[in-house]
This record gives structure tokens, sequence and C-alpha cells, in this order.
């Protein structure tokens, strides 16, 4: 079996074509099914992985390839060169698990930065002449026919802004132990957690947001990064124990949660026995239409669920990187961001009165996409000139 890190020492600038098959199966799991995949390509969890940092590096830096080298930075060559993809994940929360999705994260080379037009959404441009088929398989215990449509409908996400295609969704019925017993008590009255998962923490679009959201609340507040507690997740749950309500501030990774904060939801399903939180969300996105942040809510929504938390609502912010510019150069509320600082308004209500709101989806007032897609496109060949590469080299292909 091979895996991300040994297949990177390969020389990638020789074309193969080889089978491809992402998987987070345990060791057990793996050898009763390895025999369906002999002489496939595995990408498997060994526990080496980096989340995705949010750099662009794949896009504006070395275009195609990861600037992490830790044997996972060709995932987007391994997908172009594969004649079939096959994806098994346990179903967590309407998608992948936090390995399978730390996979897709890093997979973001595949694509090119540059938006275009399809379907009537704004999705990524092809960097390769092709549509490559994915056969997704979730597993889990009596997955709800509402579960399952969860899962096809993200996927059919990820594959429309991968570019690529749906061979088959397939769901496989497994055992599982019994989840543990969760303190039934009542909430403290603790402070407020923002919760900061983007791994861009300190100057992301996910920090300028949550800043005005913690402004608007007029009371105590934590701001937390999760990056901080990347190395040892369990330090965060006294934090969270502590807190009477946690808003989960995040950039949109690939159609969903960032793979990070999956793996802290993993966590907290398996650990946290504290008492029950109020659940709120402020998710942001560089692409046009804050629709497609509905899996990511759904995502939260489910979690919450699984945890026994309040569901309460949250905020959907689209042309994140036009939003997080606006804001550091005008007065938040001067138009277009309004209707933006309106919705951190009406959040922040909601969490000062213990309330729940609807989800709200919004972007910059009146900005045309098609000039917000101009904009986008042509700032990627000045970060090209200022990362010291060729324009035309951002479309390279490996």
């Amino acid at each position: 079996m091979c895996d991300g890190c040994t297949y990177a020492k390969m020389n990638i600038k020789k074309r193969s074509t080889m089978k491809l098959i992402i998987h987070d199966l345990s060791a057990e799991q793996w050898e009763k099914t390895a025999p369906e995949y002999e002489g496939w390509t595995v990408i498997a969890d060994h526990g080496n992985i980096l989340p995705c940092c949010g750099c662009f590096g794949c896009w504006n830096k070395d275009p195609g390839r990861c600037v992490l080298k830790d044997g996972f930075e060709n995932m987007g060559y391994l997908i172009h060169h594969a004649e079939e993809v096959t994806v098994i994940s346990r179903y967590t929360y309407g998608g992948f698990s936090g390995f399978v999705k730390n996979v897709f994260d890093r997979s973001l080379g595949y694509v090119l930065p540059h938006f275009e037009i399809v379907g009537g959404e704004s999705h990524h441009q092809k960097r390769y002449d092709e549509t490559r088929a994915f056969t997704f398989i979730f597993y889990g215990h009596d997955l709800s026919e509402e579960e399952k449509l969860s899962a096809r409908r993200y996927v059919r996400a990820v594959t429309a802004n991968m570019r690529t295609r749906i061979k088959a969704v397939i769901f496989r019925e497994v055992e599982e132990e019994p989840a543990a017993a969760r303190k039934q008590q009542e909430e403290n009255g603790g402070r407020i957690l923002l919760l900061n998962a983007s791994m861009r923490w300190k100057d992301g679009n996910s920090a300028k947001l949550a800043a005005v959201l913690a402004e608007k609340l007029e009371q105590e507040c934590d701001t937390v990064p999760l990056v901080k507690y990347r190395q040892n997740m369990s330090e965060l749950l006294p934090v969270m124990e502590e807190a009477s309500a946690v808003v989960l501030c995040m950039p949109l990774y690939v159609d969903g949660l960032p793979s990070q904060l999956i793996r802290f939801m993993e966590l907290c399903e398996r650990e946290y026995r504290g008492a029950p939180k109020r659940i709120y969300v402020l998710a942001n996105m560089g692409l046009y239409e804050s629709r497609q942040l509905v899996n990511l809510f759904e995502a939260v929504r489910q979690w919450c669920g699984a945890m026994g938390f309040a569901y309460c609502g949250g905020l959907g912010v689209s042309a994140g990187e036009l939003v997080g510019a606006l804001l550091d150069v005008i007065r938040p509320g001067i138009w277009p961001t309004r209707p933006i600082v309106n919705g951190l308004c009406k959040l922040a209500g909601a969490i000062r009165t213990n309330s729940c709101t609807e989800d709200t989806y919004t972007g910059p007032d009146g900005f045309p996409r098609s000039l917000y897609i101009a904009i986008a496109n042509s700032g990627w060949k000045r970060m090209a000139v200022k990362n010291g590469i060729r324009p035309q080299d951002l479309f390279r292909r490996l």
C-alpha cells in the first residue's frame, strides 16, 4: 500500500495512469477492503497530513502544488492522472470525515483560482481539460434518508466546484459502538466564545468579521483561534465548557467546514461531557453567491443534533475577500458592507438575548457579480507578479 507521503517521492514529471482511492478506514477495516483495490494508489490517514493553511500558494506561489511538504502536496496531480477516483468516508455531519475533508482541502490546486459562471453560479475554472469521475462511498450506522440526501447534496456541490462529476454515491451500513451518555444539565452562565476556525486567524476575513461581531455584542467575549490548539485539541474542551454560547467563525473550504473544525467536532462527539451549548455560525466564502454556504450550515446543524446542543442560526457572507478588504478601508456599515453589518447586528442581538435567529445569507450590497469576478481574476495576475512568477504560469499543468 502506498500513501500520500510515499507517492509524493515519485517522479511526478513522468505521466502515469493509475486508479486512486482516498479513505479513512481503520487498519482492520482496510484489511477487509483492500483486495477490492489491489494495484490502486491509496491515500490513507497516517497522522502526518497538515490542514490547508489558506495561503493560496497552490494558486499563486507554486501553481498546482500545495506549499506544505508533508507528502500530500501533489493531490491535484494525483487526481489529474487517475483514471478513476473512489472516496470512502465515514458519514460525518452531512459530508466527509475530518481526514477525507483534509485531503480535499489540500487538493485545491486541481482547479484554477479564476472564477467563471457555470450553471448560474460562480465556480473555479478548470486547470485540466477533463471531467474526472468520482465514486463516493459513505459508511455509517442506520443512516436516514435525510442524511443520505445531505451527503448527495454535498458531493454535488464539491464536484461542481472542483469541476469533476459523480459516477456513483453509495451508502454502506456498519455497526458502531453506542455513543456515551452526556450530562443532561442546564447550560452554564459563562462567557461567549468566538471560535475562529480559520488557519489565517490573525488577518483573515473570519477574524475581521468576528471583530465586528464582538463590537456589536457589547459584552465580554473570548475570541480563540482553533489553530492555537491544533496539536492538542482536547485542551480546547475546557474552554468551550466554560462558555454558554459558541460562535463558529470560519471560511468555506471546498464547499464545507474546514477540516480542522471537523476534527474538533469529531473530538467533541467522542470526549465532550459538559453542559449543552447554544451554537451560532459566522461563515464567509470567496464565491459570489452566499447560498453556496448552505451545506456548511447544515453540517453545523447536524453536529449540534449529535451533541445535544441548540443550533441557533447564523450569518453567511459571500465575496469574503472583497468584504475583508472593504472592512479594512471603510467604516463598517457604509455601502457596500451595509447588509453584512446589519446581519452581524441581528446575529449579535440573538446572542445577547439567548435566542435563535434564522440562517441569513448576504454579501456586498449592489456590487455586480461580473465586476467582482473581473476584479478577482485580475488580482491573481498581480499576485503572480508579486510572487515572482509569470501570470501565464498560474495556468500550469503538472
